[in-house]
């Protein structure tokens, strides 16, 4: 972004400004002039620091000349710098010819008018001309200097000429400038609202940790007094032990606002970074020329995209959890068993663990759960309810299908989670404690179908089990001579140990694998059944 008639390193007027990836811009000169980071010689690309917000911006393969050129610079310079005339290049510029683009003076307006092939133009006051800016001005094609920039490669994503249609670009989809611009103007402002909504998100935490802090401060405050209270009714051992617990507390503190420095700190940069996007963004949309924007908008796109793109916590990094027990013992101190110590337990999400024989399966319709255990940042378990715990478990093919748990403060630190599934298939579970994932979670869930019931009768084969019915028959498959359609102890097909007529199952206690039978096996297996 420029940063208005001068160049900010050489603090001289414009010379061929340049704009880097971070949206700020330098006069080529002072830009080769800076020393790159990359190693000389490799044909990796190489960056530089930006000398205004030092960020390190990489460089187009084919160095500072590739940069986008900054149009905005020179016209954003206002009074500072004078136009000179485009004929005689000798007086002021002090009107413009909107038909050729031409900044001209007094005299040479005069013959403008003068001259037939001229005489038709329209001239304006130069100060009329938008924001006194190049709008309005033929912007020519590098490699064709003589043509002018009117068209839009879509393939390439960038203005050319018509030269360069018929060279370079043959063949590749183009517009003119005019048709294409309210399209990528448009994709330009949708990513500018973007980043203002993330502004103001971004001033909401920074709020809340100035907030946080003074709470952090007033809550330090609050338990120095409780210390100096509980501390007055002892004489010297209770004086070393205070000063003790002070500097304790003082540490805590400190470490607290550090956390919270960093984090105001870090998000106070991204939040500059930001502001400049959308200042230099809001300016080159609305100052900007058709083809100026057309031309900036590729780098100005990237940085916008990126800085949404940064992830943030949009919640300070700590809180203000600092107790006083007075009666917790604290050891010795000078001779005296003293009491009171700080309490900083603070419950680890990331600590805590899920416990459970049946953690990842389940049946339908019965009811199953698991056990949460909370610790603290040491590992240690929080010995004391109260905490924030959340549990939802939805089905992975059915968004609809959620099951309802019930979750049981126990109050040593232990939260027992139940549920009852109603639909079988795979479920995600995911468990938070203070809105973050407990360790191991989320994770999958299996809920099989209701346990079926065996239909049939568990019998050493069909021919003792039916009374010696030819038609009663076994899912084992098995067979006997004489047209006897079951099994029959040695003969072909029979598992040779006692078994479940209507699956084969040779374990007594266990779940029918049977499938569903025709009609005609089904009365053949109910008549077994019913014998």
């Amino acid at each position: 972004m420029s940063s208005g008639p001068r160049c900010p390193v050489c603090a001289e007027p414009w010379v061929s400004p340049r704009l880097l990836p971070c949206l700020h811009s330098l006069c080529a000169p002072c830009l080769r002039r800076l020393g790159t980071l990359g190693e000389p010689g490799r044909a990796a690309a190489r960056s530089v620091l930006c000398p205004v917000c030092d960020a390190e911006v990489a460089l187009p393969p084919g160095g500072v000349g590739q940069l986008t050129p900054d149009y905005l610079a020179p016209s954003h310079s206002g009074a500072a710098v004078a136009a000179g005339c485009d004929l005689c290049a000798d007086g002021a510029a002090a009107r413009r010819c909107l038909t050729c683009g031409a900044d001209l003076c007094l005299f040479c307006c005069q013959a403008h008018r003068r001259q037939k092939k001229t005489a038709s133009h329209a001239v304006t006051e130069l100060e009329n001309t938008k924001d006194c800016s190049q709008a309005g001005k033929p912007l020519f094609c590098p490699s064709h200097p003589t043509e002018e920039l009117r068209l839009f490669c879509e393939q390439c994503d960038q203005p050319v000429c018509r030269d360069c249609v018929v060279d370079r670009h043959r063949q590749h989809p183009y517009d003119f400038t005019g048709n294409v611009i309210h399209r990528h103007g448009d994709a330009l402002r949708e990513l500018l609202k973007s980043t203002q909504q993330h502004m103001g998100t971004l001033e909401d935490v920074l709020g809340q940790i100035d907030d946080m802090g003074s709470a952090v401060r007033s809550r330090a405050e609050a338990v120095a007094t409780e210390i100096c209270l509980f501390a007055s009714g002892y004489v010297k051992a209770i004086e070393v032990h205070r000063d003790r617990l002070l500097k304790q507390l003082e540490d805590l503190k400190v470490q607290k606002e550090n956390l919270l420095h960093l984090q105001k700190a870090q998000l106070q940069q991204l939040l500059l970074d930001m502001r400049t996007g959308v200042g230099f963004t809001e300016r080159l949309l609305t100052s900007g020329s058709d083809l100026e924007i057309l031309i900036t908008k590729g780098v100005v796109a990237s940085r916008l995209a990126k800085l949404n793109s940064v992830a943030y916590n949009t919640h300070p990094s700590v809180d203000d959890g600092i107790q006083f027990s007075p009666q917790e013992r604290a050891g010795q101190c000078c001779g005296y068993e003293v009491f009171g110590a700080i309490l900083n337990k603070v419950v680890d999400p990331g600590r805590c663990t899920l416990h459970g024989e049946d953690l990842h399966s389940a049946r339908q319709h019965q009811l199953t759960g698991f056990t949460l255990l909370c610790n603290d940042t040491t590992g240690e378990r929080m010995g004391r309810g109260g905490e924030a715990v959340r549990v939802t478990i939805t089905h992975k093919d059915k968004r609809d299908c959620a099951v309802k748990p019930t979750v049981c403060d126990n109050g040593d630190g232990t939260y027992h989670i139940s549920y009852s599934p109603e639909e079988p298939g795979l479920y995600a579970v995911c468990i938070y404690v203070k809105g973050q994932h407990v360790q191991g979670s989320p994770f999958t869930l299996m809920v099989k179908n209701k346990f079926r019931e065996h239909q049939g009768v568990f019998h050493c084969c069909t021919f003792c089990s039916s009374g010696g019915q030819k038609a009663a028959r076994c899912a084992c498959g098995g067979t006997m001579p004489g047209g006897y359609q079951g099994c029959g102890h040695g003969h072909k097909g029979h598992p040779g140990c006692p078994h479940w007529s209507c699956c084969g199952q040779v374990k007594e206690s266990s779940e029918c694998l049977g499938g569903p039978p025709s009609d005609t096996s089904q009365r053949s297996l109910l008549r077994t059944v019913a014998l």
